[in-house]
């Protein structure tokens, strides 16, 4: 399944470019994030194919999320899709969205895949099996940068920082900040490029399961603030704790965050 994932994501990325060299309309969801005729080609194109390789499988998709909790906590397993993660990175036209395509089994996620059409970056990864980048068609093992030395790479903006971000960087010490977008963030953290992602706002499931896979499989993990791995399809709400990404699981997290407050 993983390589029909993989097809699929490439195919919703040609969709996704084929929006990205013309001038679109970009409308405003309920929650006022924007959606574009892109996030709606690459849904089509995924939730077909996912719905034609496993007909069993259900599928949640960011863009067809109003399934009820009383049918989602029947769910053993099920596809977790972002049908286009960076929406707005897409409207500002810098490359950094990505295409996020997972399998949650019993709430975790054991099959990821997460291409980023403009740089035609794919990555992809199953538990057990390991974190790939693909390659002019080979595939390159991923691991992440263990141990982690100073200064440490985190992914958090250069010049925007909520306050307890900026106190966790400032408790890290001696820090490089990369700005990314999507979940690009932690694809860098798999392969080697970042160290620590501290992630103190809001996110949804879609956002996260794809490449929290990737980064699992390359050596890290994707912690809530009680030290517990970020898992899915456990309560009616779909936006996902407080976390922090890591490539080297034996960094000292909890010395960064404020005393008392779980997330």
């Amino acid at each position: 399944m993983r390589e029909a994932c993989i097809g699929l994501a490439r195919e919703a990325g040609d969709a996704i470019l084929s929006v990205y060299a013309r001038d679109f309309s970009v409308e405003t969801k309920d929650d006022d994030s924007p959606l574009t005729q892109a996030d709606l080609a690459s849904h089509r194109i995924i939730v077909d194919g996912l719905r034609r390789l496993a007909p069993d499988i259900p599928v949640l998709s960011e863009e067809d999320a109003d399934i009820p909790w009383d049918v989602r906590r029947q769910w053993t397993r099920h596809w977790l899709v972002d049908p286009l993660d960076g929406t707005r990175e897409f409207v500002k036209r810098n490359g950094e969205f990505t295409v996020n395509i997972a399998l949650v089994e019993n709430g975790r996620p054991v099959l990821g895949v997460v291409f980023a059409p403009v740089p035609d970056y794919l990555l992809h990864a199953e538990a057990g099996v390991g974190a790939f980048l693909r390659e002019r068609g080979q595939d390159i093992p991923l691991q992440t940068r263990r141990p982690a030395s100073s200064p440490l790479r985190v992914a958090a903006s250069r010049s925007h920082l909520d306050e307890r971000t900026a106190r966790a960087l400032e408790r890290m010490g001696d820090t490089e900040r990369h700005g990314l977008g999507s979940s690009l963030k932690f694809c860098r953290i798999a392969e080697g490029s970042i160290d620590v992602y501290p992630r103190f706002g809001p996110t949804s499931e879609w956002d996260t399961a794809a490449a929290q896979c990737v980064l699992e499989a390359a050596g890290g993990a994707v912690l809530r603030l009680d030290g517990t791995p970020l898992d899915y399809n456990r309560k009616e709400n779909i936006l996902n704790p407080h976390f922090i990404a890591l490539g080297d699981v034996s960094l000292p997290w909890r010395d960064w965050l404020d005393e008392g407050v779980d997330g």
